[in-house]
């Protein structure tokens, strides 16, 4: 009885972290360049049950097996998907989307992914599809969060003002005349990446990610005065929410019912 008890528990739990999952994505389906998880949920390995049998004559022990025993379930991982979010137009000239044209994964044809270079508040290099950028008090692009946005040299981008001009190469081109030539980067498996806050990644290895200008097979465009939306998809969202509630409801109703069956075990059998 307690086995099934366990099991049902299991249920609610991969449920209840796969909701929180799915409300996280419906919370950022507005998030320029958000890539959004899915979960991976495994089951526990199961247990095989079999009986004992001695005969008293010669003491010969069998075993006959009864069947197997389903111990629950666990959310493994979330995963994100790496798909590209639509393309939309805002005429802000700090806003930069990168688009895919063609970017090869690794052996498994599993798609690569391309990434803005992001310089966090502790030096370190991260990445992010969002660009939605902007000029900071000294001139600095940045993030909408302040981080800066690194050029292909991993160096600080200062501008005069934001009257300046980005070419589908990446070229940017301040009012000044400087040219900066924006840093991407690019993975065959975006799937090694650690998915952080702000929509920013770090490679897994901590080693830098090498340049999609030079990666071999990659070609893409930057569009300025453009963004890429999330690539949420908000009406399957909401209904894999449901699906996820039903799930959790219906073990509940088993630990309900487990309850009431060592109630009645207790409270009435055991008088017997």
């Amino acid at each position: 009885m307690f086995k099934g008890f366990y099991t049902a528990a299991s249920g609610m739990l991969a449920q209840q972290r796969r909701t929180e999952m799915l409300t996280n994505n419906m919370a950022n389906s507005n998030t320029p360049g958000y890539k959004a998880d899915q979960s991976a949920v495994r089951t526990f390995p199961d247990l095989l049950q079999q009986t004992v049998d001695t005969y008293s004559q010669n003491g010969k022990t069998t075993k006959s097996t009864i069947g197997s025993l389903g111990t629950g379930v666990y959310m493994q991982e979330a995963i994100p998907t790496f798909a590209q979010g639509d393309i939309t137009q805002t005429d802000l000239k700090t806003d930069i989307a990168l688009v895919n044209i063609n970017v090869p994964g690794d052996d498994n044809n599993t798609a690569g992914s391309i990434f803005f270079n992001i310089q966090d508040a502790n030096g370190e290099t991260k990445y992010t599809r969002n660009g939605n950028f902007t000029l900071d008090g000294q001139g600095y692009l940045t993030t909408g969060s302040g981080l800066y946005v690194l050029d292909e040299n991993n160096e600080r981008i200062q501008l005069p003002d934001d009257n300046f001009t980005v070419s589908n190469e990446g070229i940017l081109t301040s009012s000044a005349g400087d040219a900066y030539r924006l840093g991407v980067s690019y993975t065959a498996d975006p799937k090694s990446l650690v998915k952080e806050g702000d929509g920013l990644f770090r490679a897994e290895d901590g080693q830098a990610l090498e340049s999609a200008y030079t990666a071999g097979g990659v070609s893409f465009q930057l569009k300025q005065n453009f963004l890429e939306s999330s690539n949420v998809d908000a009406s399957r969202t909401m209904t894999d929410m449901m699906s996820a509630y039903r799930s959790f409801e219906a073990n509940q109703k088993i630990l309900q019912a487990y309850d009431k069956s060592m109630d009645k075990a207790a409270n009435e059998i055991g008088k017997v």
